[in-house]
């Protein structure tokens, strides 16, 4: 399947096969290993009152990218989807570029490079500058997994707005994701 074809669907349908590809920037990264997925009709997507400054990447078309910051201090990298829907990257497995992640991050043990949106952002060197730009564009590398791993859902995580929606997607027994899923 092309690119533009994966992300030309519903962001709930594409946050779980986004699980297992390989994303890179500028050949820093890993195994995607969780996902959360936003509608714009969720009151918990940035897209949800319409277009903003900040959200304009939201409304571009599938296939970009919505950085944003967190809180005034933590980057977050989204993949834009079908009718300004996005997937919010939550974690990483580091498998390229190791030492790069450690330096960026001051920390060795891999478990915590990418373990979190904001840690993801700052080992793989994310910022503002990559709002708006197309996924398959270098600095940018997405490899499309070869087959789908085991998968967890669970509500997500770090909103207070709808909240239990079902959203969170998680490679099943990874020791890389932000947080463990519920049992059951």
């Amino acid at each position: 399947m092309q690119l533009s074809a994966f992300f030309d669907r519903d962001a709930a349908l594409v946050a779980p096969d986004l699980l297992g590809c390989e994303l890179l920037v500028d050949g820093v990264g890993g195994q995607i290993v969780e996902t959360e997925a936003y509608h714009p009709d969720d009151p918990a997507s940035h897209s949800f009152a319409g277009p903003t400054p900040r959200n304009r990447s939201m409304f571009a078309g599938p296939g970009r990218v919505y950085v944003y910051r967190s809180y005034g201090i933590h980057w977050c990298i989204n993949f834009v989807c079908r009718n300004a829907s996005a997937v919010l990257i939550r974690a990483l497995e580091p498998t390229q570029g190791l030492e790069v992640m450690r330096r960026r991050r001051g920390l060795t043990d891999p478990r915590s490079l990418c373990s979190g949106p904001g840690k993801l952002c700052a080992a793989l060197g994310v910022t503002g500058t990559l709002d708006g730009h197309p996924i398959d564009v270098p600095p940018l590398s997405l490899h499309l997994a070869a087959r789908a791993p085991a998968l967890a859902i669970g509500p997500r995580i770090g909103i207070t707005k709808a909240p239990d929606t079902p959203w969170r997607f998680g490679v099943q027994g990874s020791r890389f994701l932000s947080k463990p899923f519920p049992k059951g």
